[in-house]
């Protein structure tokens, strides 16, 4: 089994690498999340997997990565910081590397007010700022969260975060991904995008402050089915900036689904040719995952890298 990321290799290499994103079901088949990974695997470098994601009820995505990884695909198990006490998440991450997961992505989660448990107790015993400094230092100094040493097999994932370049205060957003690359940060995946003016300004300060040279930045995409898509976006989610022009354009399209798929392959062209300091796209298709075998042979993104892993 190898121990490295294929992911890290590909962005190592100055590749621009592409992920995806693969939401485990609400039950106890891995039917589905299988079909999926075959259909994605050679399209895309590497694929998330959500944990719980809205506070609802889901396959573990350690469970649902095993599958994934046997269908051909890397997973990138992210891991929330609401559900587990910080010993339950290093026996988690020991778990997930023996069974060869190498990719992590470390994240607050969503409040479990907004799920379908809203009085369960959450944990967040530790943030994800302080899970991105341990895991890098169980890889980095062999050292558990405790500070007690890993005598053998330390995991050594390749450590991802999450960046929101929409959420007000603005300038307080660069703040907090350079937090998190100092942390241990290695990539960054950001939440989607649909204001590419406000997108280029958080990255005309991410790269004056070199933080581009620092970390592997992919853009999220989000391709829409239609306007009232968009509009739920735009004013049922803290956290998202939706143009009125995008809600327009929908709403106006013949054909809204094919006019969400034209509006994702532009901004994944507009982005690679014109935003300087972005390393690849994580393409978040929510429910629609088999539009993205288009969209990236579309944007001349495909055959994919090789990674070689030697």
């Amino acid at each position: 089994m190898s121990h490295y990321s294929k992911l890290h290799k590909i962005l190592d290499s100055g590749q621009f690498a592409v992920t995806a994103e693969i939401g485990p079901p609400k039950h106890a088949s891995a039917h589905g999340i299988r079909h999926h990974a075959h259909m994605l695997k050679n399209h895309v470098d590497a694929t998330n997997i959500t944990d719980c994601q809205t506070a609802i009820v889901r396959m573990s995505s350690i469970a649902s990565g095993v599958h994934i990884l046997d269908c051909g695909i890397e997973p990138i198990v992210q891991m929330t910081c609401r559900d587990r006490n910080r010993i339950a998440m290093q026996s988690d991450l020991l778990g997930a590397y023996s069974l060869g997961m190498r990719n992590v992505l470390c994240l607050s989660g969503d409040h479990q007010k907004f799920g379908n448990h809203p009085t369960s107790k959450n944990v967040y015993d530790v943030d994800s700022m302080q899970l991105i400094y341990l895991l890098r230092r169980m890889r980095d100094e062999k050292k558990f969260f405790s500070g007690e040493e890993i005598k053998e097999h330390e995991p050594r994932f390749f450590i991802g975060a999450v960046a929101n370049p929409f959420a007000d205060p603005f300038e307080y957003r660069v703040d907090r991904l350079e937090k998190k690359v100092e942390a241990g940060a290695e990539f960054i995946q950001t939440q989607c995008i649909f204001d590419m003016e406000r997108f280029e300004r958080f990255m005309e300060m991410v790269r004056a402050r070199g933080i581009d040279q620092r970390v592997y930045i992919l853009a999220g995409i989000t391709p829409l089915k239609g306007w009232r898509a968009a509009k739920y976006l735009q004013t049922g989610v803290s956290g998202m900036l939706v143009p009125d022009s995008l809600v327009n354009r929908l709403k106006n399209a013949q054909d809204q689904k094919r006019e969400g798929i034209e509006v994702a392959i532009e901004q994944i062209k507009y982005i690679r040719e014109n935003v300087k300091g972005v390393h690849g796209v994580h393409i978040m298709a929510i429910a629609w995952e088999e539009v993205v075998p288009e969209i990236v042979e579309r944007t001349g993104l495909f055959p994919r890298p090789k990674a070689d892993l030697e």
